[in-house]
């Protein structure tokens, strides 16, 4: 592989390579940091991903082993602020939109490792399932019932707070 190929199949890929390292290490130092470590080791073996078959799904699962490899390595992981993008709407809706992002980010976050990067691979990143059984190392099954329980769980979730707010409503 040549450094226009290089370019062109590994390179391009950085926004996607970020945005999961971001989603697995919660900084997003810590995740350029591990972005730019990946493109310097797949750099440094471009010969041998003549071989591989697909290659964005070789370079996502080796980002999020490269993540899961720092968070193992150090102890200290730190929370970053979630941060909302919104349509400009009047700012009732503005407000409300924020809030109900912010807290689905919150549900995101409070899901096991696993299902909060198969839901961020899935309904992010628009992953096919069969890239993130390969990027996961789980069969397209398993991947399929771990997404169906991340979205249950937040479903749940959402709704019980909904609950709450509406009873503490009734009650003023």
């Amino acid at each position: 592989m040549d450094s226009k190929q290089f370019n062109n199949q590994i390179v391009n890929l950085s926004d996607k390579f970020f945005r999961l390292a971001k989603s697995i290490l919660r900084n997003s130092d810590s995740a350029q940091d591990a972005v730019q470590d990946l493109i310097a080791k797949l750099w440094e073996k471009r010969a041998a991903l003549d071989e591989v078959e697909n290659i964005q799904a070789f370079s996502m699962r080796s980002m999020r082993n490269l993540c899961l490899d720092s968070i193992r390595q150090q102890h200290d992981v730190q929370e970053i602020p979630p941060e909302a993008e919104y349509v400009e709407l009047n700012p009732h809706q503005q407000t409300e939109q924020k809030d109900l992002v912010f807290r689905i980010k919150l549900l995101i976050d409070s899901l096991p490792e696993l299902q909060r990067t198969i839901i961020r691979m899935r309904d992010v990143e628009g992953m096919e399932l069969s890239e993130i059984a390969y990027i996961t190392t789980l069969t397209e099954n398993a991947v399929s019932v771990n997404l169906s329980r991340a979205r249950q769980r937040i479903r749940e979730k959402l709704l019980n707070e909904q609950k709450r707010i509406v009873e503490n409503v009734w009650k003023e």
